[in-house]
Formats: C-alpha cells, sequence, structure tokens
C-alpha cells in the first residue's frame, strides 16, 4: 500500500469507530475501503474484525451510563452473541473462499439496504419504547427465548460478516424488549464489542498469517478515536449525512467486489 492509502485505511478506521458507536454498520466504510486497495475479501473481514475492536471499546464505554440495570436482559444475550460469533468465524474460515467472494455482495447489498432502511427501523423501535431512564421490564421465558434465538442469529452473522451487526441487532431489540432506543443502542455496542473480540481472537490463533496487521493497526488506532468522538458528539451529526456516506463508499465496496 502507498503512504496515500495508509492513511485512507486510519481515516476509514476513524469513520467506522464513530459510526459504530451511533449508528453501527462501520464496518460498510472499512472493508470496503481495504477490498478497493487489494486487501483479499477473507484478510480484509480478519483485519477489519481486529482492527474493530478498539473502537468497540471505546464506543461501548462511552455508552456506559445507558447500560446501567440492562444486566437481566444482557445476561441471556452476551452468551448468545459469543456462541454466535465462534460459528460465524467457524463458517468463515472452513468455507472455501469463493464461497465468501460469492456471498459477501449479496450480505454487502442487504446491509446497505439496511442502513437506507435505518430510519424506518429506529422510529418504529422508538415506538415501543419506555422512558428514557428505568430498567428494563421484565421479560417472559418466551420472550428471553426469542431474545437468545435473534441475538445468536446475528452473532453468526457478525462472525461471518460484521457489515451492519448493529442494525440487525437493533431490530431484534425493538421487535422483543420494550427500552428506551439510546439503552438499546448501549446494549447493541456492548454485544458488537463481543462478536468482534470472539472473531479477533479466533483470527489471532488459527488464521495468523492471513490477517494484514498493519492495516489492522490503522483501523485500532483509528477506531479507538473514533468510538470517542461517536458516543461524545454523534448525537449532534445528520444520521443522513451518516448514511449517505455509508451508502457511497459501501457501493464502492460493491463495485471493485464485482469487477476485481
Amino acid at each position: 500500500m502507498t503512504t496515500w492509502e495508509l492513511l485512507a485505511v486510519l481515516v476509514a478506521g476513524v469513520g467506522a469507530g464513530a459510526i459504530n458507536a451511533v449508528v453501527g454498520s462501520g464496518t460498510l466504510i472499512t472493508f470496503p475501503t481495504l477490498v478497493a486497495f487489494g486487501v483479499p475479501p477473507v484478510s480484509a473481514t480478519m483485519s477489519n474484525a481486529i482492527g474493530l475492536v478498539a473502537g468497540g471499546v471505546s464506543g461501548t464505554w462511552g455508552y456506559r451510563r445507558e447500560l446501567r440495570g440492562q444486566w437481566p436482559q444482557l445476561r441471556w444475550q452476551i452468551p448468545s452473541s459469543f456462541v454466535g460469533a465462534i460459528l460465524g468465524c467457524w463458517l468463515l474460515l472452513h468455507l472455501p473462499e469463493t464461497v465468501f467472494e460469492a456471498i459477501v455482495p449479496v450480505l454487502l447489498v442487504a446491509a446497505l439496504i439496511l442502513v437506507v432502511a435505518q430510519p424506518r427501523i429506529q422510529k418504529w423501535v422508538g415506538h415501543r419504547s419506555v422512558g428514557p431512564t428505568g430498567e428494563t421490564p421484565s421479560l417472559s421465558p418466551a420472550r428471553i427465548a426469542a431474545m437468545m434465538a435473534g441475538t445468536f442469529a446475528v452473532g453468526v452473522y457478525g462472525g461471518y460478516f460484521t457489515a451492519a451487526q448493529g442494525i440487525l441487532l437493533m431490530g431484534v431489540l425493538g421487535v422483543i424488549v420494550p427500552d428506551n432506543i439510546q439503552r438499546m443502542n448501549a446494549a447493541k455496542n456492548l454485544l458488537s464489542l463481543v462478536v468482534n473480540v470472539v472473531a479477533a481472537v479466533t483470527y489471532t490463533l488459527v488464521a495468523f498469517d492471513r490477517i494484514n496487521w498493519t492495516v489492522a493497526a490503522l483501523i485500532a488506532v483509528g477506531s479507538l478515536f473514533g468510538g470517542v468522538i461517536g458516543a461524545r458528539y454523534g448525537r449532534r451529526l445528520s444520521p443522513a449525512a451518516l448514511r449517505a456516506v455509508i451508502v457511497v463508499v459501501g457501493l464502492i465496496g460493491l463495485w471493485r467486489l464485482l469487477t476485481a
């Protein structure tokens, strides 16, 4: 990579960290950037997952106040995300790379559609929200089972291809958990971090030589600062502008994947 390309990866990491903290789907910034600069798709996914752990930590810490009182649901969701992420990582490592290259454009299109539809998802979730403070209401056994199944499914998706897993989690939480949307966003940040940590550890242990450690480090540094920025100032930014950037960069990455 050239110096300018490395700088672009660093900037993409900042953007991804900020977007993940506020909206989710920051992978749609970093993954297409890496692919556009010639990093193979599977290597880009692994390097990206490792790099975004730092941003997940800073973003989750920034929303720590909204996590208070959510342990009754998180004690079920964290193990579900953990196990799902392991399965997703296993699929990425054991399915032929040609399968990943074939399915990634489909997943990328689906993720971009989710980004475009995100205002409707949030609006719908908002109608189900409770007040701005207070603990999550008690959940019935049926809702707990549905919540675990949904969180597990998103964990599998996130372990295989992380883009838009945050938006998927918001959809799952909106269906099952009647809570405030900012508290859901805090839970989303934590659960996405669990998936990324599992993916990062798995890839490091079993696919060390397939990771581009230079870009992983650049994304880590960028996303760490991006997560802080997103948690602190993200609510002041225009969601429409963020979505526009994601869609444009995602379409560039999709074009690069289809023409490579």
